[in-house]
């Protein structure tokens, strides 16, 4: 079980990590509404411009920090519970401006996987 978590860590911590920093200014089928940036995505949801640089620093540090809860087991707890606190509002606020379904399951997953690694 404990390789499954640390599987679960790196998923979910490599896929923050890639949409945050090398994706953020290309267009994907998960944005909200017809963004095709992050900043973008967040101008549809009402959110500004320095909103999406403090979830981005939090989504990139706690992505850090499930990685480093690798090897310093102590950090996973928080960093998964805090992930899992944003994935949240981003379902939440697809759920606000009435995205398809299918646009929230990114999310969704990823909010499964760290409930998983919290509480596992």
């Amino acid at each position: 079980m404990n390789y499954l978590i640390i599987i679960f860590q790196i998923i979910v911590a490599l896929s923050i990590l890639n949409v945050w920093l090398i994706q953020n200014k290309k267009p994907t089928k998960w944005r909200g509404g017809k963004a095709k940036t992050i900043i973008e995505e967040f101008e549809v949801y009402g959110l500004s411009k320095q909103m999406c640089y403090i979830i981005g620093f939090f989504k990139v540090t706690l992505a850090i920090l499930l990685l480093v809860a690798i090897w310093f087991p102590v950090v996973k707890q928080p960093a998964a519970l805090g992930l899992a606190a944003f994935l949240l509002g981003s379902i939440a606020m697809h759920i606000k401006i009435k995205d398809p379904l299918f646009k929230s399951f990114p999310a969704a997953l990823f909010l499964v996987l760290c409930l998983c690694i919290a509480f596992l």
